[in-house]
């Protein structure tokens, strides 16, 4: 297996920079997920770990090995890609194999590393079918099992379930999750989709414009997010994000036409920060509907009035949109109303699991509690 650790990786095309200083450290066994919006540079880093592409600045090495010169038929690593990339006139055990007998692997060798990754994914019924005769999932299966079969040191999946339905991919990440605790090998995963992220990673690496914003596990970030573009990013639906000022010697935080409480534990901190420019981040499973005429159901919530906009029931719970002012906020309510659209709603916000940012900076303010 293989720890693969990068060292100040950067890749400039021309004079634009697509990946910047990049430090990541892979451990052995490790399934490392790189999450970001297209273009922010995650495949590119997978590419040059791959040798597809060259280093412009700092070192790649796997298993203490610098490997920035190395060949990529040299780095003993397999590639899955977003296109599959199968042999059209190859059966699914000719694509299997090819890769086994371009390293003249013996015959029964072949045959034997075939016959368990088809057992492994499935595909033992469709070894003699070509990949037109294959539906998107079974050719992706094959896609992991042409890298399988070479036993590699590791992994590399770039965006390789993009092409499937909702319920196709749900499926096949917890398949490739399953088969990497199985197999033990180091794996990048490349993806755009957060969700894909929070699922599959035991570690993810939120990048953004060829930078990473932040390391960590899934719930350390989602608990913890270092800075305003992770909060937005990470989570479904995302982050509510309101621009708020301390107030009141750092009791309250005033935003446009609200007030809301400071947590006691946090006051200390803002009373030496009057009229301090912030974001408050709070995420939509601690916005509730607050009871009418009633005490808070939260002890030192805060609340807002907003206008709905959009109510979208998902069976178990019902997604609200709601306007005040200029700003939006999404609350996750339960099932046993869905509040009409243009409806005034009372919304409570649990203060006790707010976030804060500066409003300069972006950045996190890390001694609040999380």
């Amino acid at each position: 297996m293989a720890e693969i650790v990068l060292s100040g990786v950067s890749k400039r095309f021309g004079g634009t920079s697509a990946v910047d200083a990049v430090d990541l450290t892979i451990a052995d066994r490790e399934l490392m997920v790189l999450v970001g919006p297209s273009g922010c540079g995650k495949s590119t880093v997978l590419r040059m770990i791959a040798g597809l592409e060259s280093v412009s600045e700092g070192t790649i090495s796997i298993d203490g090995r610098v490997v920035n010169d190395l060949a990529p038929k040299d780095r003993d690593i397999a590639m899955v890609f977003q296109s599959y990339a199968l042999y059209p006139h190859m059966s699914v055990r000719q694509n299997l194999e090819y890769g086994l007998k371009v390293r003249r692997v013996p015959r029964p060798q072949r045959d034997a590393l075939v016959a368990e990754a088809a057992d492994v994914l499935g595909l033992k019924a469709l070894l003699g079918r070509k990949p037109k005769e294959l539906s998107g999932g079974q050719r992706q299966r094959v896609a992991v099992g042409r890298a399988i079969v070479r036993q590699p040191r590791a992994f590399l999946f770039d965006e390789p379930l993009s092409n499937l339905d909702a319920k196709l991919r749900m499926q096949m990440r917890s398949e490739i999750v399953r088969l990497q605790q199985r197999l033990g090998t180091t794996t990048i995963y490349v993806t755009h989709d957060q969700v894909e992220a929070m699922t599959m990673g035991s570690r993810i690496a939120v990048m953004r414009d060829g930078r990473l914003q932040q390391v960590g596990t899934p719930l350390e970030i989602y608990r913890r997010p270092a800075n305003l573009f992770v909060a937005g990013f990470v989570g479904s639906p995302p982050m509510n994000l309101l621009p708020v000022r301390v107030g009141g010697a750092g009791a309250v935080l005033a935003g446009d036409g609200f007030e809301l409480p400071v947590p006691e534990s946090a006051r200390a901190l803002l009373a030496r920060e009057p009229g301090r420019e912030l974001v408050l981040g709070i995420r939509p499973e601690r916005v509730s509907e607050a009871p009418v005429g009633g005490p808070r159901s939260t002890p030192g919530a805060g609340r807002l009035s907003a206008e709905v906009a959009l109510a979208e029931p998902l069976g178990s719970e019902v997604v609200v949109h709601a306007q005040h002012g200029a700003q939006t906020l999404i609350a996750k309510l339960g099932p046993e109303r869905i509040p009409a659209v243009g409806s005034r709603i009372d919304l409570e916000l649990d203060m006790a699991a707010l976030h804060l940012f500066d409003a300069a900076s972006e950045e996190r303010l890390g001694d609040l509690p999380a």
